[in-house]
């Protein structure tokens, strides 16, 4: 294969630049992070800061709150998500797509928006407070299932994307062997989705362990590390000792990316190029027991989602149930108005234009421009490792990190700047393995013919690795677009006093006691990110069928 013309390390200058990027914005930040962590009242390197964390009663009892709470989600959010996601894939149940919307539905609302519907239904003055008996909902059984509801979604893509994967002529075989339903489930199904499995594990539990929003609202005497970062920081401006607990919260968050690596190596591959797609059969009891199932979990979802939109239009939950939409006076509220709703719009917005550029350039430049090992190698580390870090972890490194007066880019500390950035590196991870699967199904052979007819890479990246990738990029900008909007961990500590965001504002809002205005502003979210999927499957679907009936002969590049 005739490789590309290139001027002299214009290739790994390249993605020098993006790993630079990396470089300077996420592992500079972590690297002060951790040195404030054992800094010492005198300036001098110490581990006094972690002597003093771990020997403090109540904050040691943190650290084992977070790691029940971890596990408990897991525990009850992937059996329940892989519930749904075979009812929907691996069944002829009735509705299945409107399953999977409704299952859908949490990712597009702020994590503490299932915490507050939690309090509205049996808080001290919710609707079914007798069932919690002479119990509470708050404290461990509330932010428990607040943390279920708010992951659910994130499992249930996974799953759903594992169990999409079948080769129907395995399970051909498996019948006229005699195999009974169960038998090829377990010798079938499971290890196929054992992959997914393991993700929707770490995905869940690092989500879990990084949320602030539903402790703050559901968690009451039971204090995890997220909150114990919130307090020692804007609480009591301990930095120092809020550097100790994001590392201590940094710490799991990397053994669940280890172990999710370590099981992705082991995965051996279910579905060659020979494999039929898997059909369902039909099957009365097992259609009607996951039907009832997943009818159940849907409907616990909705329920959630209604109650916080019922308690935004009523003027007094639950004495005074008449309509009104004096709670969207966000005006009148001390969360930053409309203007909330704006800034958040246009901070998403550009995170997704510029983010979806960023993420694809750099995974174009690793996968097709082919600089030196050591460069790719490098690069690929520092675009993985995000997906290891906590937003809140984060958040705190860039305001240690940017809010230095010695650092030439203080600046851009408390701009619209840094929450840009923050948005970026964050979310960073997931997008660039979506553009490396995308880039992979290009056909190589459009680079030789651009060096056969002298038309260089970027050429090729131009007029064909961007069309022809375009369903994948508006994919990436609408996933960058949702998370944006509702993360709170990432921008808590950045966003400047002039430039509120409106997941912040429901948090601020919930906290001084508006809890119908926090649940309008929650659902003015979920209301902007539905309006963003509709836009995009609309730009998809008539890109899928553009793509359906175009392609990109290699001779063409030679007339570009």
């Amino acid at each position: 294969m005739i490789r590309p013309r290139f001027r002299p390390r214009a290739d790994w200058l390249t993605l020098g630049l993006y790993g630079g990027f990396l470089l300077l914005f996420f592992v500079a930040p972590l690297g002060l992070l951790a040195a404030r962590s054992l800094t010492g009242a005198d300036g001098g390197l110490t581990l006094a800061n972690y002597a003093e964390y771990l020997h403090a009663p109540d904050l040691f009892a943190s650290l084992r709150n977070t790691a029940l709470l971890g596990f408990g989600t897991v525990l009850l959010t992937v059996p329940l998500a892989f519930l749904l996601a075979y009812g929907i894939e691996r069944s002829r149940m009735p509705l299945r797509g409107v399953f999977a919307l409704l299952g859908a539905a949490p990712l597009l609302a702020p994590s503490l928006l299932p915490a507050m519907a939690l309090v509205y239904l049996f808080g001290q003055q919710g609707l079914f407070r007798s069932v919690m008996g002479g119990g509470t909902i708050y404290g461990a059984p509330g932010l428990l299932l607040a943390e279920t509801i708010a992951t659910f979604p994130h499992a249930l893509v996974i799953l759903r994307t594992a169990l999409s994967a079948a080769d129907g002529r395995l399970y051909e075989q498996a019948n006229l062997l005699g195999a009974g339903r169960w038998r090829a489930f377990f010798a079938l199904t499971l290890p196929a989705a054992r992959h997914g499995i393991v993700s929707a594990c770490f995905v869940v539990f690092s989500l879990a362990i990084a949320d602030v929003g539903a402790p703050k609202v559901v968690g009451g005497n039971f204090d995890v590390l997220a909150l114990d970062i919130y307090k020692q920081v804007l609480g009591q401006q301990n930095f120092n000792l809020g550097a100790v607990v994001a590392i201590l919260l940094l710490a799991p968050t990397v053994l669940a990316v280890l172990f999710e690596r370590w099981a992705a190596k082991r995965q051996a591959a279910t579905r060659t190029a020979r494999a039929t797609p898997f059909t369902p059969d039909g099957n009365f009891g097992r259609d009607g027991t996951l039907f009832v199932c997943c009818t159940t979990i849907v409907l616990c979802i909705a329920g959630i989602l209604l109650v916080c939109q019922l308690a935004a239009v009523v003027k007094l939950w639950p004495y005074d149930l008449s309509w009104t939409l004096d709670h969207y006076r966000f005006g009148d509220f001390d969360g930053g108005g409309w203007d909330a709703v704006a800034n958040s719009v246009l901070l998403a917005a550009t995170t997704a234009l510029i983010g979806t550029a960023m993420v694809f350039g750099g995974a174009y430049a690793s996968e097709r421009l082919r600089p030196l090992r050591a460069v790719r190698m490098l690069y690929s580390a520092f675009a993985l490792a995000p997906a290891a870090v906590p937003g809140l972890a984060l958040g705190l490194a860039y305001a240690l990190f940017f809010n230095d007066p010695i650092n030439p880019l203080h600046v851009i500390y408390g701009t619209f700047w840094v929450l840009l950035i923050a948005n970026v590196v964050h979310f960073f991870t997931v997008p660039h393995l979506t553009s490396i699967s995308a880039i992979k199904a290009l056909d190589p052979e459009y680079e030789s013919a651009a060096a056969m007819s002298g038309r260089g890479v970027f050429t090729v990246f131009r007029a064909v690795a961007v069309p022809l990738s375009s369903a994948a990029l508006v994919e990436i900008a609408l996933y960058l677009f949702v998370n944006a909007m509702t993360t709170v961990s990432v921008v808590v500590f950045l966003y400047p006093p002039d430039f509120k965001l409106a997941a912040v504002a429901v948090l601020n809002m919930d906290d001084a006691g508006d809890a119908a205005p926090a649940a309008a502003m929650g659902m003015m979210i979920i209301y902007v990110n539905f309006l963003a999927r509709l836009f995009g499957a609309a730009v998809l679907r008539y890109l899928r069928r553009r793509e359906a009936s175009r392609d990109v002969p290699l001779a063409d590049i030679a007339a570009v």
